[in-house]
């Protein structure tokens, strides 16, 4: 027997991310960016938390040159479809 969607959980992942950029970080953008919590600035280089999708995050990166970025998965949690 095979699970419905509506019976799955998804997992969410929670990736730590740094950024650095060429000249300020867009901070106020990835604030505001849907899943993004506990951004820093040091410099041109931007920490946060990342929490399921990249996209909304990625987005807020348009328009900006980036000059390095990393991400770790640091745990997850379940989440209802």
């Amino acid at each position: 027997m095979l699970p419905s969607l509506t019976n799955m959980t998804r997992v969410l992942l929670i990736h730590q991310v740094e950024v650095s950029f060429v000249g300020a970080p867009p901070a106020q953008r990835i604030e505001r960016a849907t899943g993004v919590s506990d951004v820093e600035v040091e410099g041109g280089v931007l920490r946060c938390r990342v929490l399921g999708s990249f996209q909304p995050f990625l987005e807020a990166l348009h328009g900006h040159e980036v000059v390095s970025l990393e991400s770790t998965s640091t745990d997850s949690i379940p989440s209802n479809p």
